[in-house]
């Protein structure tokens, strides 16, 4: 069955182009020199992009291949002004980043609901003739035409926004422990890879305090080369402050499970740590007090750790106020508004582009092209500023 979890499409966006200027000269009864009256185009419709807190995937958009904003329409004669084309506005999920498809370059980033930005803005309507009569040249012959149309094939991405993100290995307790801890509901199995999209879950603290935790599906080593189900979800915790490493606690070395995993992070994306770091040991209700005090001489020193059960509900509170701690701690703070700019602006790296394209089903190469299309240039080509009847 396919999932409703949309996080990756590829459009083709068309703004409208503007309106010609009408050139005409006023010739009635009484009236033979009535000068020029030719009025101005129309502005064309705009692409602007909007965010929309009532959506959290990209999934409305999936079967949008093509998105046109109306062109704008032409001046006529006693200096009618022509009809401006409609704006189209896209909706998007806050936490949405827009890319180029040509180049991979970092477009914009909708971050916060009801934000708008104008993708693509409609060319303005030519002036009519009526607009450059001077008192040397009392009937100008000669009117503009409207401003192309601006187009191009965006890539829009979603990374959503969360506090903690949780990184471990398949089957390392990640949706247990936000089952326990929020009243998200993913899918739990005694198998690798059972968590196939990310999942989003708030967490209630002390004093009607709340934080929001994100996981995604396990990786593995080697994922930045594409085994298991590569790199592709690490975007999601991309924008999170904190970030909860996982490692099971009847694993055979803790400390190099964490370094792989932090390994993989650093092939995605480098930057990601500078990120606080919480390490969380699961499943310690199969250990006992004496291999629990033996197994921390072994863990890094650089990172709170703690020692958890989601299914005993053992160190659950212990947890939250680390992250909680952690979360608000001043230097934490600091780290995210000296990322905030450098993550969200960063290229798509056009070397893996294509895989990640084959990856998402979206063709590579789509012809954008319209039924009208060879119309407007024709109408361009044979369009002379005469005298209109």
């Amino acid at each position: 069955m396919e999932s409703n979890f949309v996080d990756y499409v590829k459009i083709y966006c068309r703004s409208g182009k503007g309106g010609r200027g009408s050139m005409h000269l006023r010739h009635v009864k009484y009236n033979p020199n009535g000068g020029p009256d030719g009025g101005d185009g129309g502005k064309g419709g705009s692409i602007i992009l909007r965010g929309n807190h009532n959506y959290w995937t990209l999934l409305h958009l999936k079967y949008e291949r093509h998105i046109f904003a109306e062109h704008g329409g032409n001046g006529g004669k006693d200096k009618c002004h022509g009809t401006d084309g409609k704006d189209v506005y896209i909706d998007v999920p806050c936490g949405t980043v827009v890319y180029d498809a040509e180049t991979g370059k970092y477009v914009c980033d909708v971050t916060y609901d009801g934000q708008e930005i104008v993708l693509l803005k409609g060319g303005r309507g030519g002036l009519g003739n009526f607009q450059f009569r001077t008192a040397t040249n009392q009937a100008p012959r000669f009117a503009q035409p409207g401003e192309p149309m601006q187009e191009m094939t965006i890539i829009l991405e979603l990374k959503l926004l969360a506090d903690v993100g949780l990184v471990g290995f398949p089957n390392a307790g990640k949706s247990t422990l936000l089952s326990s801890l929020s009243n998200a509901r993913p899918k739990i199995a005694n198998y690798p890879f059972t968590t196939m999209e990310p999942s989003l879950g708030i967490v209630g603290y002390r004093d009607q305090k709340s934080f929001v935790m994100a996981d995604i599906p396990g990786i593995i080593e080697g994922a930045s080369e594409g085994k298991g189900l590569g790199l592709r979800f690490l975007r999601h915790i991309e924008r999170n402050s904190l970030l909860l490493f996982m490692v099971p606690g009847d694993t055979d070395d803790i400390k190099r499970e964490y370094e792989i995993l932090l390994n993989e992070l650093r092939q995605f994306n480098p930057e990601m740590l500078d990120k606080h770091r919480v390490l969380a040991i699961t499943k310690c209700d199969l250990l006992d007090d004496e291999l629990i005090d033996m197994l921390r001489e072994t863990l890094p020193d650089d990172l709170p750790c703690v020692f958890i059960s989601a299914v005993a509900n053992k160190g659950l509170d212990e947890l939250k106020d680390v992250l909680w701690r952690e979360l608000n701690a001043e230097s934490n703070k600091l780290t995210a508004v000296m990322a905030e700019d450098t993550l969200v602006h960063r290229d798509k790296d056009m070397t893996r582009f294509a895989e990640e394209l084959a990856d998402e089903g979206e063709d590579e190469d789509i012809e954008y092209i319209d039924d009208d299309e060879i119309e407007d240039i024709d109408e361009l080509e044979d369009y002379e500023y005469e005298e209109d009847e």
